[in-house]
């Protein structure tokens, strides 16, 4: 009786093993990262230059305007927008052509605006002429009265040795 019991709840170094393939298990799960809290955002530069629309939300701007004008009861959003995707799927490629190369426009606009934006955020901070001479003349007036002080101390030393 006692060997079958033995053999059934196994040895100490397969208990081992059981208890290290846990172990591996519970390893991983600790490596994932931990997901970003919602209120750890980063400000967003209110300068930075918005995303052009794509092709389709250009159609949908114009087709928002006739929707509204055929539909003037209808004021949901949901409803518009299935029409407006509706639409967009039974147009050619020549109807979409205009949109496409208005959306084109406004995307080399866009990345323009985000070069000119990228350039001024690689510049570094300058300061005006006139406050870094103010600078150098404040350190220079720090250094100076460091000296004094440095003087006084050597002074100070004599005294005390002279005692």
């Amino acid at each position: 009786m006692f060997l079958k019991s033995v053999a059934m709840k196994g040895t100490r170094a397969e208990k081992g093993k059981k208890a290290d393939a846990k172990l591996s298990v519970k390893k991983k799960a600790a490596e994932k990262p931990k997901p970003v809290k919602r209120g750890s955002k980063v400000a967003k530069d209110p300068n930075k230059p918005k995303r052009p629309p794509s092709a389709f939300f250009v159609f949908m701007e114009e087709f928002r305007k006739t929707f509204k004008e055929k539909n003037p009861n209808n004021r949901s959003v949901s409803v518009v927008g299935k029409a407006g995707g509706e639409k967009w799927k039974t147009l050619s490629e020549a109807e979409k052509a205009p949109y496409v190369a208005k959306a084109n426009k406004l995307k080399s606009e866009y990345n323009n605006k985000m070069n000119a934006y990228n350039k001024k955020q690689a510049e570094p901070h300058k300061k005006p002429a006139a406050a870094d001479d103010d600078e150098e003349e404040s350190d220079k007036s720090k250094s100076e009265v460091h000296d004094d002080d440095e003087d006084d101390d050597e002074d100070d030393e004599e005294e005390e040795d002279d005692d």
